[in-house]
C-alpha cells in the first residue's frame, strides 16, 4: 500500500515538472522578453540615478550655495530671487526642478513670507515634502503665518495645531501659543485656554511657558 502512494506521488511529481516544462517552452520567447524588459528598465534607473540626477542634484546644491548664505542673514530677497551675479532659491527650483534639496521650499516659502507675499508664501510651502520632523512642523507654522497674513483664521488654527502634533516638544510650545492667540482672534476661549494649558504642563520651560500665565489670566479677565 505504501509503495502505491509513493509510486502515485512520484507520478504527480514528474507530470507537475513536465506541464512547468512544457509551459517553459511554449513561452519561452515572451518570458525571456519580460526578463529582458526588467533587466533594462533596472539599467535605465541606474543609470539616470549615476549620471543624470545625482549631477544634476549636486549642481543644483552647488548653486544654492550664495543664496542659503543670503538666507542665513536674513537677506530674503536676495536669497529667494539671486543678486545678478548668482541664482536665488525661486531660480534653483525652477531649473533644477526635482534635483533641488527638499528644504529649498521651505527656505522660499520663508522668503516670500518675510516679504509679506503670503499667496506665494503657501505655494511653496506646501511643497515642501520632507520628512524631517522639524522641518515639516515648521513648514505648517509658516502657512499658518501665512494665513494670519490673509486673515484666513480657521485655517491658520488648523495648521498650527497640526504643527504642535508633529512635534511633540519644546517646538511645540512655540506653535501652541499661536495656536491660543488665533483661537482667541475667533472667538474660541476655551480652546485657547486649553492650548495655553498645555504650554503650562507639557512645556513649562520653553520660553512660551514663562509668560504663559498672563495670557491664561487674560481669559480668565
Amino acid at each position: 500500500m505504501a509503495k502505491d502512494v509513493k509510486k502515485e506521488n512520484n507520478e504527480a511529481v514528474v507530470e507537475a515538472v513536465s506541464k512547468t516544462d512544457l509551459f517553459f517552452k511554449e513561452n519561452e520567447k515572451t518570458i525571456i522578453a519580460v526578463v529582458v524588459a526588467a533587466v533594462v528598465i533596472a539599467f535605465a534607473v541606474f543609470a539616470y540615478q549615476k549620471w543624470v540626477y545625482q549631477p544634476k542634484a549636486k549642481e543644483a546644491q552647488e548653486q544654492l550655495y550664495p543664496a542659503e548664505i543670503a538666507f542665513s542673514e536674513q537677506n530674503w530677497e536676495t536669497a529667494l530671487n539671486g543678486d545678478g551675479n548668482n541664482l536665488g532659491i525661486a531660480q534653483v527650483l525652477e531649473e533644477y526642478k526635482g534635483a533641488t534639496p527638499k528644504a529649498a521650499a521651505l527656505e522660499a516659502g520663508i522668503c516670500e513670507l518675510q516679504m509679506g507675499n503670503y499667496e506665494e508664501a503657501l505655494k511653496y510651502l506646501k511643497k515642501y515634502n520632507g520628512k524631517d520632523a522639524i522641518l515639516k512642523a515648521r513648514a505648517l507654522a509658516c502657512q499658518g503665518d501665512a494665513l494670519v497674513g490673509l486673515e484666513k483664521y480657521e485655517a491658520a488654527l488648523s495648521c498650527y495645531t497640526k504643527a504642535a502634533k508633529v512635534v511633540e516638544n519644546m517646538y511645540a510650545a512655540a506653535y501652541l501659543l499661536k495656536a491660543g492667540v488665533v483661537a482667541e482672534e475667533l472667538g474660541k476661549k476655551a480652546e485657547a485656554l486649553k492650548f495655553y494649558n498645555e504650554i503650562k504642563n507639557k512645556y513649562p520651560q520653553s520660553m512660551e511657558g514663562y509668560d504663559i500665565d498672563k495670557y491664561i489670566t487674560r481669559i480668565a479677565e
